[in-house]
């Protein structure tokens, strides 16, 4: 499911992605004769969800209440920001505007941390504060930090997912520094548009994790196949 007003090629690309982990991974129930499909949220009802048969991976925020999925919690809370920043605050962190992403990929035996995801040279300065403007941009991986960034950042995600009680699945930690310290954005409880800087960069991608943790295949490390200079 993805947002109807969200069409562009980042977009495609991220459908295109989770399509070709979703083919060269099948779960044992997925027939041959399946096909997978990117359908708008707004074409989407209570009834015609429960009835199809269908099985629905959210790549948006905007789900309705009404829609059951397994997941609903987890966007709901990651969808209330402010909600959201204040239970960080609580846990003794700042919050506030940032343009990084850190790869939580929580798998049954627990979370994978990535390298960090950040805009591309000729994107860096710019404020993002919405999904779609996320589509807008350009990302890389890896963005090399300190142990002593890493750390508290970890310490972070893993206390966040916790909170939440939080289902296997690839989420992105959205989060800046302010005088050297963590600043919390916004949690993206799947594999939101920077993930595509892992795409041929990290093995497996977050589009194939995602899946992975969906289906509880095994993940065992996530190894850079190509730093950058």
């Amino acid at each position: 499911m993805v947002d109807a007003d969200a069409a562009s090629p980042t977009t495609d690309l991220m459908v295109s992605a989770i399509t070709q982990a979703i083919a060269a991974h099948p779960p044992s129930l997925l027939e041959t004769h399946s096909t997978v499909e990117a359908v708008s949220i707004d074409t989407l009802s209570p009834t015609n969800t429960e009835k199809s048969g269908d099985k629905y991976l959210a790549f948006t925020l905007n789900v309705p209440d009404a829609i059951a999925l397994p997941e609903a919690s987890v966007y709901k809370a990651c969808r209330d920001v402010r909600g959201l920043r204040q239970v960080v605050e609580q846990m003794g962190y700042a919050t506030g505007a940032g343009c990084f992403w850190l790869p939580l990929v929580l798998t049954a035996k627990g979370p994978i941390y990535g390298e960090v995801i950040g805009l591309a040279e000729e994107y860096k300065g710019k404020e993002i504060s919405e999904e779609l403007s996320l589509l807008n941009l350009k990302y890389q991986q890896p963005v090399h930090l300190a142990d002593a960034k890493r750390q508290p950042l970890y310490h972070l995600g893993y206390r966040l997912l916790q909170y939440l009680s939080a289902p296997p699945a690839t989420y992105l930690l959205q989060f800046g520094f302010k005088d050297e310290k963590i600043v919390f954005d916004r949690l993206w409880p799947y594999p939101a548009a920077p993930a595509i800087a892992s795409i041929n960069i990290q093995e497996p991608d977050l589009f194939i994790c995602h899946w992975h943790c969906l289906t509880a295949k095994p993940i065992f490390d996530l190894t850079i196949t190509q730093p950058l200079s």
